[in-house]
């Protein structure tokens, strides 16, 4: 009990502390040449999705320094299996989700990144105080503390997308030319393989193999989740619209419920790589703004993210024809004609 009340005091009082960490940071003009051969990231969060949105970032960085090594702070662990294909990931650095209760392997992060030096660092979310300390602690000629820089993009409050922009509008004042005239989408970067078993799994789990398949994921946490009156009136409107020409699949969450009550064939398993192989082999995933849906868009299958409460400027699925639409200003009357437009285009 005494843990937890620390813990919730931290979370209360490091907002505060931190919140001109990196403020005063000067990015002075540098004549010589920018060279970056070690980057450290910081995203000490352990949430599915929050992991999936820094796969752009990777990507970036990956093609816009090519040879670099990375190291990641995070939580949790599922970033062994979100970043097991990116190469260029030396170290995937695990802070203890409850600092109080492991308070020697907490400080022991900090430390090892004063340690070791960095070309770069990164804080991974501007309202991460660890992330901000970690990066202000780290051995490294350029810091990058992800607060909001000048921008005119649109879409600059992207998760998956900011932290580009602050990579390039920062080192453009180095005068070095980060080239972002397209922004990388999600990646899991599924393998052959993991594609190959994801088709046999898919198909074992259909009536008609022959069909192409429409896959739901009817949960989410909170008020995220849509009623059960809500999901059974839409899956009744994709039978009577699709039933003839698809198969429909259910994803089920760890939690194995579903809001139609497994109406539909259903697919469960624990591996986010499974789960992301199965689904990049149907025609489209439509699901609530969470983790899993991070996950779909990341298996780069055309993703319809349903969202009410939550902002979709911030994290909206985009490319490979994905879109996010608003289920309290919408019927589902019209997300079926969206969806009939996107299928008539694949």
């Amino acid at each position: 009990m005494l843990l937890k009340k620390l813990d919730d005091l931290r979370k209360k009082v490091m907002p505060k502390l931190t919140k001109h960490i990196g403020k005063t940071h000067i990015i002075k003009n540098r004549s010589e040449e920018v060279k970056i051969k070690t980057v450290l990231i910081c995203r000490p969060n352990q949430r599915l999705g929050n992991l999936l949105l820094l796969t752009p970032l990777l990507q970036q960085i990956i093609g816009s320094f090519p040879g670099c090594k990375i190291d990641i702070v995070v939580k949790g662990k599922l970033a062994g299996q979100v970043f097991s294909e990116y190469k260029n990931i030396d170290n995937i650095i695990v802070l203890p989700r409850k600092p109080f209760k492991e308070l020697l392997k907490y400080l022991n992060v900090f430390f090892s990144v004063k340690a070791k030096k960095y070309d770069l660092a990164i804080n991974g979310a501007k309202g991460s105080s660890s992330g901000k300390i970690l990066t202000y602690l780290s051995n490294s000629d350029y810091k990058i503390y992800g607060e909001i820089i000048p921008h005119t993009e649109k879409d600059y409050e992207h998760m998956g997308k900011n932290n580009i922009y602050n990579l390039k509008y920062y080192f453009q004042q180095l005068g070095y030319l980060i080239e972002t005239k397209t922004l990388p989408v999600l990646d899991l970067k599924l393998t052959k393989t993991e594609l190959l078993k994801g088709k046999e799994i898919l198909s074992s789990c259909v009536s008609d193999s022959n069909k192409k398949t429409i896959l739901i994921f009817t949960f989410a946490t909170g008020a995220k989740c849509h009623s059960k009156e809500w999901w059974n009136g839409f899956y009744k409107k994709l039978e009577n619209n699709f039933g003839a020409s698809y198969n429909f699949l259910e994803v089920l969450p760890m939690e194995n419920v579903s809001q139609i009550d497994f109406k539909a064939s259903s697919f469960y398993s624990k591996s986010i790589r499974e789960i992301a192989a199965v689904t990049a082999n149907a025609s489209v995933f439509i699901g609530a703004d969470s983790g899993i849906m991070h996950l779909a868009s990341a298996s780069k299958v055309a993703t319809i993210g349903l969202f009410s409460v939550t902002r979709e400027d911030m994290y909206r699925p985009y490319g490979n024809g994905s879109f996010s639409f608003k289920t309290n200003n919408k019927t589902t009357t019209n997300l079926i004609e969206e969806l009939t437009n996107l299928l008539s285009s694949q």
